[in-house]
């Protein structure tokens, strides 16, 4: 991989990894609502099955999804049913402080956040375009290799600060009708992030 082709790599990573989306967005939830800490697990799913999922796609995933392209439409409607699910969930979330009455008690698990990445369309999207972009022609899945764990290693660091952010506004959300508050407009960004799924171009 040359430097420009790596410079490149990095800030699409970069930009495409800190700007808001569901992965973010609901990072920023899990640590207002459960601190870093246990939210840790969650990010660590998010980081490896974005890896992995970059790394299917560059070695010929992309294929069968553009040999039958219903595939795409199936995609879209799991990835929406399932990110209103989830804003539903955040919506409903009650302080950590009152245990008795938490519906999602818990934050995300490492296995749920790495199956997660194959109904994200905004990590599918990141995906397509790495891959079809930066991998360096005739570089075989080596390329794709590391230009998966390239993506990773700016993606982790990136997603970090939408947890550190939510540690913060946990300080401010001290009382439980604002945390009730901040969870159902997470909530609602959460569903403002499907507009460019469902009205986008298929």
């Amino acid at each position: 991989m040359t430097y420009d082709l790596l410079t490149a790599l990095l800030a699409f990573a970069f930009v495409t990894s800190i700007t808001p989306g569901p992965n973010n967005l609901m990072l920023m939830a899990s640590g207002a609502n459960f601190g870093w800490q246990r939210t840790l697990p969650h990010m660590l799913g998010i980081g490896a099955g974005f890896v992995l999922l970059v790394f299917l796609v560059g070695a010929g995933l992309v294929q069968i999804f553009d040999a039958y392209p219903v595939t795409y439409t199936v995609l879209k409607i799991v990835s929406v049913g399932f990110l209103l699910y989830l804003a539903y969930k955040i919506a409903i979330s009650a302080p950590p402080k009152n245990a008795t009455v938490i519906v999602a008690g818990a934050p995300m698990t490492f296995l749920q956040a790495a199956a997660f990445q194959w109904v994200n369309p905004k990590a599918w999207a990141m995906a397509l375009s790495a891959i079809s972009a930066y991998t360096p022609a005739g570089s075989g899945l080596w390329g794709v290799a590391v230009v998966a764990l390239i993506f990773g290693s700016v993606n982790f660091p990136s997603i970090n600060c939408w947890v550190f952010l939510g540690t913060q506004l946990r300080r401010v959300l001290n009382v439980p009708w604002k945390l009730r508050a901040f969870n159902f407009s997470a909530a609602l960004l959460l569903i403002g992030s499907l507009y460019p799924i469902v009205f986008g171009q298929s």
